[in-house]
């Protein structure tokens, strides 16, 4: 018999309308019932550890989260977790990075419907949530519309579509077609035991995104030291670049990198890798100190810095950080058919 444990925090699966709009309102013991009859050798427990809007979830509720997951992962054979769409992929990421050699199943799922509206996704996504857990895909993971994917590559793509959520340079875990859930091997490799599990959830949330745009002025990094920001993922044009003629923005970078406060570069582009030794502009970043975060999507390049912070404060140890693929962070990871 499995047990599988179910944790709820809000998000629209578990909004009901009110005179404000939508907001969370069903717990654990409702959103078990949307689940409905489940398999004969299951047995399904819940538990509400929150219930928030996802735009309301922040950093020390990531550590909330990931510290009831771990006592728990000794008492059952999976946890699936609902949660809003918004920031279910900084959470995974998050979750993925602080249950370090996770072995067991940790899926996230939610819905963009409200379970109780007509037509909602909620009990498809709670059941392929289930089927990844019984099929034994390890990790952190998100399942939703017809897709599991790993937690570190997650990124929501839509804000309508069932289908919301996609796999950025990497093969899904899993697949939902006319066989049922198809489970592909990479997603079973790593199956371990609880013995084997750490919690690493120290969390530097003084971590701020910036999207470079042309025009885009350097004093704003001496603007976010002054405010007192510890880490800074910078979004560039495309494998890594920002402008420095007439507006130099990788003095910016260095003036941080300088005063010890790490910058991670990322791509604006969902697909591809960042390579900040391609062009001059690149390279220019890289003389600054910047750090290149690869095939990293943005969510997980904004909560490995985060975590990263929580372990150290030393810059140089951060890179080294982030050269160390952790949870398939980096991306590229069985991309062939797609």
């Amino acid at each position: 018999m499995k047990r599988i444990l179910l944790l709820t925090t809000g998000g629209t699966i578990a909004s009901r309308r009110g005179r404000g709009g939508l907001a969370p309102s069903l717990g654990a013991e409702s959103l078990l019932g949307v689940l409905g009859v489940c398999r004969p050798d299951v047995t399904l427990v819940g538990e509400s550890v929150m219930n928030l809007d996802s735009s309301n979830i922040q950093p020390e509720h990531w550590q909330l989260l990931a510290r009831r997951i771990y006592s728990a992962l000794d008492s059952c054979d999976g946890i699936i977790i609902t949660h809003g769409t918004d920031t279910m992929a900084y959470t995974a990421s998050a979750l993925a990075f602080m249950l370090r050699n996770l072995g067991q199943s940790v899926v996230l799922t939610g819905s963009q419907l409200p379970s109780e509206a007509p037509g909602s996704d909620a009990a498809r996504n709670m059941h392929i949530a289930l089927e990844a857990v019984l099929g034994g895909i390890t990790g952190v993971t998100v399942a939703f519309g017809s897709r599991v994917i790993n937690g570190t590559r997650a990124v929501k793509t839509s804000t309508a579509n069932f289908d919301a959520f996609e796999s950025i340079n990497a093969r899904p875990m899993a697949v939902l077609n006319s066989d049922g859930l198809s489970i592909f091997e990479h997603a079973v490799s790593n199956r371990g035991n609880a013995a084997s599990i750490t919690l690493e959830d120290g969390i530097c949330g003084d971590v701020f995104l910036l999207k470079i745009v042309p025009g885009t002025r350097p004093e704003i990094f001496r603007a976010l030291m002054d405010m007192g920001y510890r880490g800074v993922v910078v979004e560039a044009f495309g494998s890594g670049c920002v402008h420095y003629e007439g507006r130099d923005l990788a003095a910016g970078v260095r003036s941080l990198s300088e005063a010890g406060i790490p910058v991670v570069v990322v791509s604006q582009c969902l697909r591809g890798r960042v390579n900040l030794s391609a062009y001059e502009t690149g390279i220019r970043l890289l003389d600054a100190g910047a750090i290149g975060g690869n095939g990293m999507t943005t969510e997980s390049a904004v909560v490995k810095l985060m975590w990263a912070l929580g372990k150290t404060r030393d810059r140089a140890e951060v890179s080294e950080i982030f050269s160390t693929d952790y949870a398939g962070e980096a991306g590229f990871v069985n991309t062939d058919s797609i």
